[in-house]
């Protein structure tokens, strides 16, 4: 932080923050706090009545197991608490829900959607296609790993059913594999001197729990979500189409670069399509069925789909404590910006991090912590602002409010709405980078953007 404050002096600004921001939607710094201001009195008082809601449900916990109750809701209860009073209270048993979503189903179902929405067709590359297309003649050769699936992707009919890239899915962990889940643009596209196109290769990285002799991999519901949001950064991976592949797909601005990604994410929330996508295993084939009754014996076959109940509790459960769970993303982004908008380089090296970072923890989030501020080092866990996202944390919810923004506009109304898809296609994830975000997202809604939706959708407005 000492070096990023001297080289953007150097460069003639205040401080890092005004260095990274000056290129980004936001502009500013100043731009940045009017947002997380706002954003921080609107959300205060709900995530006192949610601190005090699960205050309520661990004071009952503790009187059933005749413990003395102590009127503090810590730190560490939060997750506890959190995961038991879904349970509870709205009947969202996360491993019955996954018995629904197998792995392989889900991942189709959500190809099925997105080709219906952007025109689009998704075309699995067997072995004897994957050794034409190699430059060794071997198939292997195409792929890192046997596990690896890949599909060429094209324009469907209406758009002229023209080739658009490749999109790998490397789906399951493995010794010295990449623990998280993500998206990597393995090639850009781009238009060469001679006018021959260069196509996109996009690989979806993912860890998910391996089927078993005994039952196929299965998806928690968040899993879910973070594949419609991670096969959408895919996605715009495969539709971009610039000149030059520095402004390819998501080459977009920080504070937006996950906005497109994050709207797709509200299909993962919607009754008709969990309804839709969710298909019990034993329903899978003859030989899962099998199996589902060997492993629950005298018990009747659950319905294909996830009941009514079912999709309802899980979809009213979303936004449950959303205030507090804001909060957290809102300290996070107010500590980035603390640490990055510093008056000197003595400034920051006078600063007691752990003192900031738990002073802002305790008036943000108002859950209790040990007595005083200057204790554990939470900030070191926070490596975001070492990689990418110095000064730019924010991002995470400036850019979902810009996503809350366009599926108000476009999609709330009708998330099937294919015309729409195409129009959002066209406008939003062709240009990739190469247009000012901002007059893309003019030209998309048709108006200037507010955080309205934003706020609305997180029951604050």
């Amino acid at each position: 932080m000492i070096l990023r404050q001297k080289a953007a002096e150097l460069l003639g600004y205040a401080n890092h923050a005004a260095f990274r921001i000056e290129d980004k939607m936001a502009k500013s710094p100043e731009t940045v706090m009017s947002f997380l201001d706002d954003l921080h009195s609107r959300l205060s008082a709900g995530a006192k009545a949610d601190v005090n809601g699960l205050k309520e449900f661990k004071r009952q916990d503790l009187a059933d197991r005749g413990e003395e109750p102590d009127d503090k809701f810590w730190l560490w209860d939060y997750a506890y608490y959190q995961r038991m009073m879904l349970e509870s209270q709205f009947s969202v048993d996360r491993k019955e829900i996954a018995e629904f979503f197998s792995l392989e189903t889900t991942v189709s179902g959500i190809m099925d959607i997105f080709s219906h929405l952007f025109g689009l067709q998704f075309r699995e590359v067997n072995t004897e296609d994957r050794a034409t297309l190699s430059p060794t003649g071997i198939a292997e050769d195409l792929t890192w790993h046997d596990d690896v699936l890949l599909f060429a992707v094209w324009n469907d009919e209406s758009l002229g059913s023209g080739f658009l890239g490749y999109l790998y899915l490397d789906l399951h962990p493995r010794l010295g594999k990449y623990g998280g889940m993500c998206n990597i643009n393995l090639q850009c596209g781009f238009t060469s001197e001679t006018g021959e196109r260069h196509y996109p290769a996009t690989a979806l990285l993912c860890n998910f729990t391996p089927s078993t002799s005994t039952k196929p991999s299965l998806l928690m519901h968040e899993e879910v979500v973070l594949l419609f949001h991670e096969l959408g950064h895919g996605i715009h991976d495969l539709v971009a189409h610039t000149k030059w592949s520095i402004f390819h797909g998501t080459a977009t601005v920080d504070d937006f670069c996950e906005a497109p990604s994050q709207m797709l994410e509200f299909w993962a929330w919607d009754p008709d399509v969990l309804s839709q996508l969710s298909n019990h295993w034993s329903h899978l084939s003859p030989s899962h069925l099998q199996k589902w009754q060997n492993q629950n014996s005298g018990k009747a076959q659950p319905d294909k789909h996830l009941s009514s109940n079912m999709i309802n509790a899980l979809v009213k459960s979303k936004n449950v404590n959303g205030a507090l769970y804001q909060t957290r993303l809102l300290h996070r982004s107010f500590f980035d910006m603390t640490v990055h908008s510093a008056t000197s380089v003595v400034a920051i090296q006078e600063m007691n991090m752990a003192e900031q970072w738990n002073r802002l923890h305790t008036s943000m989030s108002f859950l209790d912590t040990p007595e005083g501020f200057d204790w554990g080092h939470g900030y070191a866990k926070f490596d975001a602002v070492v990689r990418v996202y110095d000064a730019g944390f924010y991002g995470y919810l400036y850019s979902r409010a810009y996503a809350t923004e366009m599926f108000y506009t476009a999609f709330k109304r009708d998330l099937m709405n294919a015309s729409e898809g195409k129009r959002y296609r066209k406008i939003m994830l062709e240009r990739g980078g190469s247009v000012d975000e901002m007059e893309t997202l003019l030209e998309f809604l048709g108006r200037e953007p507010s955080n309205d939706a934003f706020y609305q959708e997180l029951g604050l407005l």
